[in-house]
């Protein structure tokens, strides 16, 4: 299945270089260009670099809800409840 229609990057491109170390999708656009056009495909990008235990992306609990991350890890976001950001403070 393609992920990156831009530049024709399949998910399985993307899972290698999950494998290969990377674990944002800036170092996945390093590779292989995939979400460096129109950016429609980084959330599943995101979603997948989730699924593979990389590091936590902000839209982790959408993916879950899409059906997209791997369902123990959905449960552990749920039971985790939601993360509100600190308040800014003005300097």
């Amino acid at each position: 299945m393609y992920v990156c229609m831009c530049h024709a990057v399949t998910e399985d491109q993307v899972k290698r270089a999950i494998d290969g170390g990377a674990n944002t999708p800036r170092q996945i656009a390093k590779g292989c260009k995939a979400g460096t056009d129109c950016g429609s495909c980084v959330r599943r990008i995101q979603a997948l670099l989730g699924e593979h235990g990389a590091r936590p992306c902000p839209t982790a609990r959408l993916a879950a809800r899409l059906g997209l991350a791997d369902p123990t890890e959905a449960e552990a976001e749920a039971a985790a409840g939601p993360q509100t950001p600190a308040p800014l403070r003005a300097a």
